[in-house]
C-alpha cells in the first residue's frame, strides 16, 4: 500500500524524498512497478479494507475515521479525498444521527453534591475521576434503562447496569461493577447529574463505603456532564437507532457487546489520539513501566 501511496504522487515529490519517509526500499518499489502491480490489485485491495473498516464501525465512520484505522491497523497512508471517492463507488453511507434528548429527574429535595469536577474533564492516571449518567433503550418489551460507568483517564466504560427500572439499585450496580474490577483508591472523584438515584440516601452509603467524593452538575446545565451524555449519544446512534431490539434480552446482550467489544476495544477517540480506551490505557501502562525501569 505504501508503493501505492508513492506511486499516486509521484508528480508532487520525489521517489527518494518518499522512500526516505516512508522507509521503502526504491529497488523493491521499481520492481512492484514493473510487475504490474499498479493500479487494479492495489485498489481493490484498498476498496475491502475501507468497506471492512466501515462495517466494523458499524456504518458511522467517515473519512477521517477511516483515515485513522487505515494508518493505524494496516500501515495505509491515503488521502480523506481517495478514500472519499471510493466510499461513493461503493455506495457507504455513513448513518446520520438523531437528537438527543436528556432524561434527569432532579425533582426532588434530596442532598445536592457541590459541583466539584467543574467541567474538567481532564484525569492524569486510571480511576482518578469517574462520571455516570442513566439512559432509557426501546424494546418490543417496553423501556429498559442503562445506567454506566465512565473512567475521565481513558474514557473506558468501567461499569455498567440494566433494569426494567430506574431504582437505585440500577445506578449502585453500576458503579459497583467498576469498583470490583478497577479498585480505586480512596479519594475517587465521582460526577454525576442531580438525578435522584444519585442523591439518594442508599447511593451516599456506598460512596462512603469506598471513601468515594460525589460531585453534581449545576441543576438544568447538561455540559457540566459531557462526558456521560456524549457516550449515550454514540451508543444510540452506533447502535439502538439501528436496531430494532424485539425483547429486553436481546437489547441487553447487543448493549453489553457493543460497550465490551466495540466501545471500549475497537472505536477509536479522538480524545485518545484515535486509540480505543482500551489500547489507550495498555500503551500507557508501557510507558510507565519503562520509564521506572
Amino acid at each position: 500500500m505504501k508503493y501505492a501511496w508513492m506511486y499516486e504522487h509521484r508528480k508532487s515529490f520525489s521517489i527518494n524524498l518518499m522512500s526516505k519517509v516512508l522507509k521503502v526500499d526504491r529497488t523493491s518499489y521499481y520492481h512492484w512497478i514493473k510487475t504490474g502491480c499498479i493500479t487494479k490489485k492495489v485498489d481493490e485491495q484498498l476498496n475491502d479494507l475501507i468497506e471492512v473498516i466501515f462495517i466494523q464501525g458499524r456504518k458511522n465512520y467517515g473519512t477521517r475515521r477511516i483515515q485513522d484505522k487505515l494508518k493505524e491497523l494496516y500501515g495505509v497512508l491515503v488521502s480523506r479525498k481517495r478514500i472519499s471517492s471510493i466510499m461513493k463507488e461503493l455506495g457507504l453511507k455513513v448513518n446520520m444521527k438523531r437528537r438527543y434528548k436528556n432524561t434527569t429527574d432532579s425533582n426532588h429535595n434530596l442532598p445536592i453534591a457541590p459541583n466539584l469536577l467543574n467541567m474538567d474533564f481532564y484525569a492524569s492516571a486510571p480511576d482518578e475521576k469517574y462520571v455516570g449518567d442513566i439512559t432509557y433503550i426501546h424494546t418490543g418489551e417496553g423501556w429498559l434503562y442503562l445506567a454506566t460507568v465512565i473512567d475521565l483517564y481513558s474514557r473506558k466504560v468501567v461499569g455498567w447496569s440494566m433494569d426494567d427500572t430506574m431504582k437505585v439499585s440500577l445506578v449502585n450496580d453500576a458503579l459497583s461493577m467498576a469498583i470490583k474490577h478497577r479498585n480505586p483508591s480512596e479519594g475517587l472523584l465521582w460526577h454525576t447529574d442531580r438525578g435522584s438515584q444519585y442523591a439518594s440516601y442508599a447511593h451516599k452509603d456506598l460512596l462512603e463505603k469506598h471513601s468515594i467524593i460525589q460531585s453534581m452538575s449545576r441543576k438544568g446545565n447538561c455540559w457540566d456532564n459531557a462526558v456521560a451524555e456524549s457516550f449515550f449519544k454514540t451508543l444510540k446512534s452506533d447502535l439502538v437507532y439501528q436496531t430494532y431490539f424485539y425483547t429486553k434480552r436481546q437489547a441487553k446482550q447487543e448493549i453489553f457487546e457493543y460497550i465490551e467489544f466495540h466501545y471500549n476495544r475497537v472505536r477509536s477517540h479522538s480524545y485518545l489520539g484515535n486509540l480505543s480506551p482500551v489500547k489507550f490505557e495498555e500503551i500507557n501502562k508501557v510507558l510507565q513501566m519503562e520509564m521506572v525501569a
